[in-house]
């Protein structure tokens, strides 16, 4: 079993950076646990409408624990705690306009979820969906995102 320590983040500051300079992004795997079943939530995004996590760009001021949990909270309607060592990490490819692409990285930290709001900044434009982590990872384009998918546990935590 992987020992995970306790290390404290700190803030990202990006007075310096543009959108277009960052490819990192942060993700927040959120999950539950009901009769002792772990369920992980997906989210369909609003471009091809395919099943994802919630991801989103560093914000300013916030470690990427903090931001993976406000991409939950803005995307999914999640409140919880989000845990500061991330699971691992995914590539993808973003498009950035019509004709433009970037590569991009996002770490994966996992977020308890202690509710889900029906009223959220983007109720409307995604679908979710709960699902236990192998039946997620079937669903996920990204074979990196599935293998952590796969192997989440979160009494590893």
């Amino acid at each position: 079993m992987m020992k995970l320590y306790k290390v404290k983040q700190e803030p990202i500051d990006l007075q310096s950076a543009s959108k277009s300079d960052v490819r990192t992004q942060f993700a927040a795997l959120c999950y539950r646990v009901v009769k002792d079943k772990t369920q992980v939530l997906l989210i369909t995004s609003r471009g091809t409408g395919r099943w994802i996590i919630p991801r989103g760009w560093p914000m300013d001021n916030k470690t990427p624990s903090e931001a993976a949990l406000t991409e939950a909270w803005e995307e999914a309607g999640v409140k919880g705690k989000a845990y500061q060592v991330a699971l691992g990490l995914y590539s993808y490819t973003r498009d950035i306009g019509t004709e433009e692409q970037v590569p991009c990285v996002a770490m994966v930290y996992p977020v308890e979820v202690k509710s889900v709001e029906d009223d959220y900044p983007e109720a409307g434009q995604r679908k979710r969906k709960w699902l236990s982590p192998r039946k997620a990872a079937k669903r996920v384009a990204e074979p990196e995102l599935a293998n952590i998918l796969k192997g989440f546990y979160p009494g590893k935590l």
